[in-house]
């Protein structure tokens, strides 16, 4: 039995990368072509981890452009690890997103979701680079919330604020769903949202493409798949 009662929610939003997205195969693929001409020698996880520490670093600080953000993250990465990428490579990572792949199970989850709740996605990532993505998921939402709209970055409190804004639904109707614990599970659980853990990663240690983080989300599944059966009954 859930221990979320689902009747009490008239909304979900949703993170989408990392959650619907599959943004560690698309990060892992896109540094594959930056590094391709150099010998490293480094698992997938310690690539996403050191990926993670330089995007978190960005984000925090002066609102840039995810372009920019992933472009400064790979130059970081490449730094760390001795690389002097081309700016041709730089800017074709930085262009990457729109072939980073949806889950397997996403798109058929939310339009099987979308007919029982209305949908919102709180995404940190630029409004282009998220047209190409949703193109995957193939799902109108209600509402989108980019970072680029926010000039800033989850886990900040005032991303969620401007979805709050953009609504027509009370905040303790709403359910969100995301696999970060990072910026998405901290930052709603303090604004007193109930929450779902989609656990990409339940497989695999550590946080990935993600910083560490601790969070108690109300329910955890392995994919939004499981999610949807138990929404909907």
């Amino acid at each position: 039995m859930s221990p979320i009662d689902f009747s009490r929610f008239d909304a979900l939003t949703f993170d989408c990368y990392g959650t619907l997205i599959d943004w560690e195969r698309g990060i892992l693929n896109a540094f594959q072509l930056v590094l391709s001409r150099h010998d490293i020698a480094l698992t997938d996880d310690e690539v996403l981890a050191l990926y993670a520490k330089h995007e978190e670093a960005i984000e925090g600080s002066v609102y840039r452009t995810y372009r920019e953000v992933l472009a400064g993250a790979a130059r970081g990465v490449c730094a760390d690890l001795g690389v002097d990428p081309s700016d041709r490579a730089i800017a074709e990572f930085s262009a990457s997103v729109g072939d980073w792949p949806a889950f397997a199970d996403s798109a058929t989850a939310l339009r099987r979701l979308k007919t029982r709740f209305r949908l919102g996605v709180l995404t940190n990532c630029d409004d282009d680079l998220f047209a190409d993505s949703n193109r995957r998921l193939g799902v109108d939402f209600d509402w989108v919330v980019t970072a680029q709209q926010a000039r800033g970055y989850k886990p900040r409190p005032a991303n969620f604020d401007a979805l709050f804004a953009r609504m027509d639904v009370p905040r303790e109707r709403i359910l969100h769903v995301a696999q970060s614990l990072f910026h998405d599970h901290v930052p709603a659980k303090a604004l007193g949202m109930t929450t779902v853990w989609i656990d990409r990663r339940h497989d695999k240690p550590g946080f990935g493409a993600t910083p560490p983080a601790d969070a108690t989300p109300d329910l955890a599944c392995p994919d939004v798949r499981s999610f949807a059966e138990l929404a909907l009954g």
